[in-house]
């Protein structure tokens, strides 16, 4: 059985923790100021900042409770009438609705924009790894079942196959028996009833030379796994390339 992705760990528990304890903090920073030496539009814009450096350090959950925190701590020290959750005026509700809005969107925009960088981060970690694991490989049995082991681990999926057509076989031709297609499927066991989840060509020099199938399985969809897939197939296709002999060359 899975894991609830909600699972709420003891080291987030922490995080959570210390970021309601910094809003805290700044809170009495700003209380020792006072209100009206800062102004409530200053004010605001010091809790956005550290809901802002809270997400970018903790991650959502934490930021969220950071931008909670600090709202609460606007209105109750800040926001007319003071020491109580009440809010006397139109004026001090829309401060109050705007601020809580701002927050919330921002927690949200870097936690996207951390996603991407982090997706970024995974794709050229993978993209290297896949070229050392290529290195030393003398044919295209090994580069297909190379890459079908690969894509099977990152992504967990039913199963995975590259398909690789011998050299020489125009777009849309059949293998012959003599120079069969090359298959490297992971796990080895017949093909998924279903169609592929994910079917990429791999294309050299505008000539189709094989292609990678992936089939998601009961798991949840792949995220961002046609670009990924996209990225591989280009690399793959260059290794393949560097294998192909010159003309009058002898063939590996």
């Amino acid at each position: 059985m899975k894991k609830s992705s909600f699972a709420i760990s003891a080291d987030l528990v922490t995080e959570v923790l210390q970021a309601v304890g910094a809003i805290a903090i700044l809170t009495a920073l700003m209380v020792l100021i006072s209100r009206r030496v800062l102004g409530e539009a200053v004010i605001a814009m010091v809790y956005l900042l550290a809901v802002g450096w809270l997400t970018s350090r903790s991650g959502r959950l934490p930021g969220l409770s950071a931008a909670l925190a600090a709202a609460l701590t606007f209105d109750f020290f800040f926001i007319p009438p003071f020491l109580t959750f009440t809010v006397g005026s139109v004026e001090g509700w829309l401060v109050l609705v705007i601020f809580v809005l701002v927050a919330v969107i921002l927690v949200d925009r870097i936690q996207a924009g951390l996603a991407q960088s982090q997706a970024r981060e995974g794709e050229a970690l993978l993209l290297y790894e896949m070229s050392m694991a290529l290195v030393g490989r003398n044919s295209r049995a090994e580069i297909a079942a190379v890459l079908a082991e690969s894509l099977q681990q990152l992504y967990q999926a039913a199963q995975v196959q590259v398909i690789l057509l011998p050299e020489g076989v125009a777009p849309g031709g059949a293998a012959s028996e003599e120079a069969p297609a090359i298959t490297a499927r992971v796990p080895d066991e017949p093909a998924p009833a279903a169609r592929p989840d994910h079917v990429v060509p791999l294309l050299a020099a505008r000539c189709l030379i094989g292609e990678i199938r992936l089939w998601h399985g009961e798991g949840e969809a792949i995220a961002n796994a046609e670009h990924m897939l996209q990225s591989l197939a280009s690399q793959i296709t260059l290794a393949l390339e560097r294998m192909t002999p010159a003309p009058g060359g002898a063939d590996r």
